[in-house]
């Protein structure tokens, strides 16, 4: 019967590798518990003996009423010895008991006796051996089965004593099927897989002596003649390019980040501080002495986890990190889901990294792209021959922008398939979310393409309907099974309800990328100075949607790539004014309400726009302007973190409140944000102009005495030092409608923070 679960956070700990030396015994597995996967003390159980699930035939061949330790086995390895569990001698053969069971009476009579030797066994080339109950076929053919990693694919296991490989691939057109590799000199005909007999279209089958490390692929021989080698689907590790090949593998891996994913929920809630650091991990940084060799994860670990944490980043977020052989697609032409990308280094490798950044207290998001897949020859396109992963009609099947195929989304075993995809990072490789790429392509069906080259909906409507549900089929079962993690929405229309509960009428995401609030900003602040009062509009339109959705703001890859620019060219005038253009900048994005996302090089001013063939130049934080940039980025990461008015009501109108928002003519906004405790609230001021105001007067919602808590015009950012270094009194004056207010020094194209100084009362004089 299936393994019964439950919906807690239990993470699967995929067994260890099978040692092909010798045979594996039965073991108690260990208990997981939820979120964390560490393992329960073990306890021995005696029970009826279970060996590698037989077809029926075989069943009736076992010994009756034999008893032994069985182990519930782990979900990617049937009968692996867990690390330190005590052993207990598998069963003998039938007629090695018999014997021994003779000797025992012979023994008592004082009489010789004879003992038959063991019979070795004969296994066929492909064993008829099934890892799939009748309840996973049917969550399969209704799409509902959410961890097919679990059960297709190829998984080492014993089977009658013998060590080997079990394959399973969904080719329900095929009409021959064999594992082909080194193993077999890649002959086509040696090794040829089982039809299963229930419709479900798996061919599968259990092949001795292939183990761990052994490269394969899948001949299919289409039901038109067609002759194709593909890549395993559910393969845990691939060749490195350009090579193709998958390879038996496993991502067993003794977790030590259980502190973190106890308390993930904390870190991960939308009401906590939520800044990433987004990164291509083959150009963060190449090895200096051979520049066009990759860091492998290892190396990644140990340069690049003390860099986000000392920046003050709260989250990391990984370009796609599965494999994909096109290195220019920076990872967005998927072939293998289900593998960790080869150039870096292993699953083991890679899990490591995550560990690494979990234990200094930073959450790991990864980019996942259910939205198109290449039509690369050996991978998911037209896998048996026919159209089985993309839709068959190319007005919904093809992808005009990116050449590439757009998943049937509408049928349930391709939804099976990209559901258990995602559960599979969050469960195996302990990611804290998925940002979902290519949204808005998914939701439309006319997205980039003329009148006549798409078909309405039954409704005679635009929206993709079967990628619509999907879409919340997606998120009910991340959030189901994975509660205190995130699913992040890379969307650019106007689609209602992206970040909404499915039962409100949604999709169910937790965030969505405010593409709009980035395009705008980064247009406003391309404006020389002088022009800027008639774009004042562009700066202020934000608020006007703020808070219809739960949005991240991001100032991504896509900005500087193809000739837009680095972020710090983006900015107008001289040398000062573009780095203090983008301190400011910088500033106005720490307060703004929503979480952030800042890709890689543009927290220390990189001149030149990305290059995802080199390293970044981070030999120009030696000069102080590009050091500036960087100290300006840590101090709003924890002014970010540190002040709840900033994360507390980040996606609430509650949180945010226009002082002074149409001062068009001297290019200044006075905005106000607020949290749980009105203690808490600060107050903002944006000069976008280089021109120096003092005695400027603003209103504040408090008398008292305020202080200069940020400005990005500070000494040390390579700023003009212009700055309030007193507290200063609130005078009773009525100002922009509230009855207090403050004269300060605004310095110019800077943003300062101000805050309440808080009470404190005059020690007790002792009296004489």
């Amino acid at each position: 019967m299936a393994k019964k679960t439950t919906k807690t956070e239990n993470l699967l700990p995929d067994a260890k590798p099978v040692k092909e030396k010798k045979a594996v015994t039965k073991v108690k597995a260990d208990k997981v518990t939820p979120e964390t996967g560490t393992p329960e003390p073990k306890k021995a159980v005696k029970t009826k003996a279970v060996a590698a699930e037989k077809p029926a035939a075989e069943k009736k061949a076992a010994p009756a009423k034999a008893k032994t330790v069985t182990a519930e086995k782990p979900a990617a390895v049937k009968k692996a010895t867990p690390a330190k569990a005590k052993t207990v001698t598998a069963e003998k053969p039938a007629a090695v008991k018999k014997a021994a069971s003779a000797k025992d009476k012979a023994a008592k009579a004082d009489k010789p006796v004879e003992t038959a030797p063991a019979q070795p066994v004969k296994l066929k080339a492909v064993e008829p051996y099934s890892r799939l109950t009748d309840f996973d076929i049917s969550l399969f053919k209704s799409g509902k089965h959410y961890k097919l990693y679990e059960k297709l694919g190829s998984h080492v296991v014993e089977y009658q004593g013998v060590i080997g490989t079990y394959f399973a691939v969904w080719a329900p057109n095929a009409q021959y099927v064999a594992v082909i590799g080194n193993f077999n000199g890649w002959n086509r005909g040696s090794h040829s897989l089982n039809a299963r007999w229930d419709s479900s279209g798996i061919w599968e089958g259990f092949i001795a002596n292939v183990g761990v490390g052994e490269t394969y692929k899948y001949y299919i021989k289409s039901s038109t003649g067609e002759d194709l080698e593909k890549s395993d689907p559910f393969a845990l590790r691939w060749e490195l390019p350009p090579r193709t090949a998958s390879i038996v593998a496993d991502t067993f891996y003794e977790w030590k980040d259980q502190e973190w994913m106890q308390t993930r929920h904390e870190h991960n809630a939308l009401d906590r501080p939520y800044s990433v650091y987004e990164v291509h991990l083959g150009s963060w940084a190449r090895n200096w002495e051979s520049p066009d060799e990759f860091l492998t994860y290892t190396q990644l670990a140990e340069k690049m986890v003390p860099y986000v944490k000392e920046m003050g980043f709260t989250h990391v977020e990984f370009m796609p990190i599965m494999e994909h052989p096109y290195y220019p697609s920076w990872g967005y032409q998927v072939s293998g889901y289900f593998a960790a990308a080869s150039r870096y280094g292993t699953p083991q490798e890679l899990m490591y990294l995550i560990e690494e950044f979990h234990k200094a207290g930073i959450g790991v998001i990864l980019d996942w792209v259910p939205s198109h897949f290449p039509g690369d020859i050996h991978a998911l396109y037209k896998f048996d021959g026919t159209h089985l992963y993309e839709h068959a009609d190319a007005r919904k099947g093809f992808h005009p922008d990116w050449k590439s195929y757009i998943f049937n989304y509408g049928r349930n075993e391709v939804r099976a398939f990209l559901i258990s995809n995602a559960l599979f990072w969050l469960d195996r490789y302990h990611a804290d979310g998925l940002r979902v790429d290519a949204v808005a392509s998914m939701l439309y069906l006319d997205y980039s393409r003329k009148h006549g080259e798409w078909e309405a909906n039954m409704y005679g409507g635009n929206e993709n309907l079967e990628a619509i549900s999907f879409l919340k089929e997606f998120n009910e079962a991340v959030y189901s099974n994975f509660p205190s993690t995130q699913t992040i929405a890379e969307e650019s229309t106007s689609f209602t309800g992206v970040s909404r509960p499915v039962y409100l009428g949604g999709l169910g995401f937790g965030m969505k990328w405010m593409m709009g609030w980035m395009h705008d900003t980064i247009d406003y602040f391309h404006e020389d100075p002088i022009h800027r009062k008639y774009h004042h509009n562009e700066i202020t339109f934000s608020t006007i949607y703020a808070f219809t959705e739960n949005f991240m703001l991001p100032f991504s890859h896509d900005e500087v790539v193809y000739g837009k620019g680095s972020m710090l060219r983006k900015m107008p005038g001289d040398e000062w004014r573009q780095f203090a253009n983008l301190r400011l900048m910088y500033g106005y994005m720490f307060t703004h309400p929503g979480s952030k996302l800042l890709f890689m090089g543009g927290e220390f001013g990189q001149g030149d726009e990305w290059n995802f063939g080199q390293s970044l130049q981070w030999h120009v934080l030696q000069f102080p302007n590009h050091q500036g940039i960087s100290e300006t980025v840590k101090a709003l990461n924890h002014l970010y973190r540190s002040e709840p008015a900033l994360y507390e009501k980040a996606f609430s109108h509650q949180g945010f409140e226009w002082v002074d928002g149409g001062n068009a003519n001297d290019s200044i906004l006075v905005y106000r944000r607020m949290g749980h405790d009105s203690k808490n609230d600060l107050m903002i001021i944006l000069n976008m102009t280089p021109v120096i105001r003092r005695d400027y007067r603003i209103g504040v919602p408090a008398a008292g005495k305020w202080k200069e808590i940020f400005n990005s015009d500070n000494n040390k950012y390579w700023g003009s030092g212009i700055i309030n270094y007193e507290p200063v009194n609130s005078d009773p004056v009525g100002w922009h409608g509230k009855s207090q207010s403050i004269k300060i020094t605004i310095p110019p194209l800077a943003a300062a923070v101000f805050k309440l100084v808080p009470d404190v009362p005059a020690k007790y004089e002792l009296k004489r």
